[in-house]
């Protein structure tokens, strides 16, 4: 598992894998945006896989959890609706 830290408390984690290119997106926007993130890579942490499964109810990643509310692909009003509705950007 990998942690970008700029922020005390990650309550966002990132399921994706190098090869995806939405995955990156994702990791960028956050990140340009000072917003802290845990990242999980499914293809090393081939479990994680399954939990993004059942968060999101398909195979299709990046899933990303924000507080909660799950985010499939790079979906930049969806991200950004979930940042600031948990007031986390």
């Amino acid at each position: 598992m990998t942690k970008t830290a700029t922020k005390a408390k990650t309550k966002i984690t990132i399921y994706g894998a190098e090869w995806c290119a939405y995955c990156h997106m994702v990791k960028h926007y956050l990140k340009d945006k000072g917003i802290d993130y845990t990242y999980i890579d499914i293809d090393k942490e081939p479990e994680a896989g399954l939990e993004a499964v059942e968060k999101s109810g398909q195979r299709g990643i990046p899933v990303t959890d924000i507080a909660g509310d799950i985010i499939i692909g790079f979906d930049r009003p969806k991200i950004d609706a979930a940042l600031s509705a948990h007031k986390l950007g």
